[in-house]
């Protein structure tokens, strides 16, 4: 169990990573909350009582006061981030101490366990603004929405960026393949695949391969073609908590892992060849990704076929223009002397992606 009582957090604390204080001589509580830290991957400060000359209560991004140490708390200068922590759900005296301490939250173990861990972690990570999230979907097969992908992400990282490429197609190849780095070390989609509730997002990033001064989260050569919508979730929420930008590779097919990155973006960007085929095909991708995502615009690939233009297509998608994507030569293999997309910030593709990142980034509100 947890209730919220609202308070503004400490100045200079909000977003930076540091050490969580508890304040408690319950031995037993002390152990479940050491137990806690460890999951979130922090290491606290510990103390019986407010530390001496109360540097440690002023300047910690979080306090959990165990419900023992309230008394000894009460005449702390008031601060927010504190949380009150006991084990008794029946005690109604537990928010007379919440008031005596200031606290922001009071929770009951074992009950409020993951949202204390996930604050725990929130604090271990230094979390500020999320990262600006695009996802990339083809109108039809062909469409060049993987091209367009992978120099989305790379001219993010170009232009210093922290990025991460995600690919979500698991029939797609792969695009740590595309990018030539398919034998690098790092883990792959099915090594998540049990992943549930939180997973932190510095061990994600270090854990993925390195690519073009990018992260690739991509498939191996297994036969796992499917990720649970669980884990979905949690790989793309601890991508998002380290800022930056995140590309999303989408196949057209939804299921329940697709449909769960799809609730994940900022905006799409739907690939759509400019001909009658292409159009009608992303018709039906945009009604069924539309009822997902919040903002979906369209991408348009020439050649054009008699009668169209990039804005006719938007127009007869009824969706907002992105703009025209360049046709550039397929991606070529790092090892075999090429470059992928965007890679040198020269040429039409590389132009429309940081032409494109400067506008997403001016609409969400500046650089990440």
């Amino acid at each position: 169990m947890t209730a919220a009582v609202t308070h503004d957090p400490p100045p200079g604390t909000a977003g930076r990573p540091d050490r969580p204080l508890i304040i408690t001589e319950d031995a037993e509580l002390l152990d479940d909350l050491l137990r806690l830290c460890a999951a979130a991957g922090a290491t606290p400060d510990v103390h019986h009582g407010v530390p001496e000359h109360g540097a440690g209560w002023r300047t910690a991004p979080l306090v959990i006061v165990g419900d023992d140490a309230a008394r000894r708390v009460g005449g702390a200068p008031r601060r927010g981030g504190v949380v009150l922590v006991g084990r008794d759900q029946d005690d109604p005296g537990v928010w007379k101490r919440a008031v005596l301490v200031g606290a922001d939250h009071v929770l009951m173990l074992p009950d409020g366990e993951q949202w204390l861990v996930d604050r725990i972690a929130d604090v271990a990570e230094g979390v500020g603004r999320p990262a600006l999230t695009v996802g990339v979907i083809g109108g039809r097969g062909g469409s060049g929405a993987s091209t367009l992908a992978c120099a989305l992400a790379v001219t993010s990282a170009r232009e210093g960026l922290r990025t991460l490429l995600v690919d979500a197609d698991p029939l797609g190849g792969g695009l740590d393949v595309l990018l030539g780095g398919e034998s690098a070390d790092g883990l792959r989609w099915p090594a998540f695949a049990a992943s549930r509730g939180r997973v932190g997002g510095g061990a994600l990033e270090e854990s993925l391969p390195e690519l073009h001064s990018l992260r690739v989260l991509s498939w191996d050569r297994g036969d796992c073609v499917a990720i649970p919508s669980q884990a979905v979730r949690a790989v793309l929420a601890a991508a998002r908590r380290r800022g930056g930008t995140v590309v999303v590779d989408l196949p057209r097919r939804l299921d329940d892992g697709v449909a769960e990155a799809l609730a994940q973006l900022d905006l799409a960007l739907l690939v759509v060849p400019a001909d009658l085929r292409g159009v009608a095909a992303a018709g039906r991708v945009a009604s069924a990704v539309g009822m997902v995502v919040r903002d979906l615009r369209v991408a348009v690939r020439g050649p054009y076929a008699p009668g169209l233009d990039d804005r006719e297509v938007a127009r007869l998608l009824g969706l907002p223009l992105a703009g025209e994507v360049p046709v550039e030569p397929p991606l070529l293999r790092p090892r075999g002397g090429g470059q992928p997309p965007g890679a040198t910030g020269r040429g039409p593709l590389a132009r429309f992606c940081a032409d494109f990142w400067e506008r997403a980034l001016i609409e969400a509100g500046g650089t990440r």
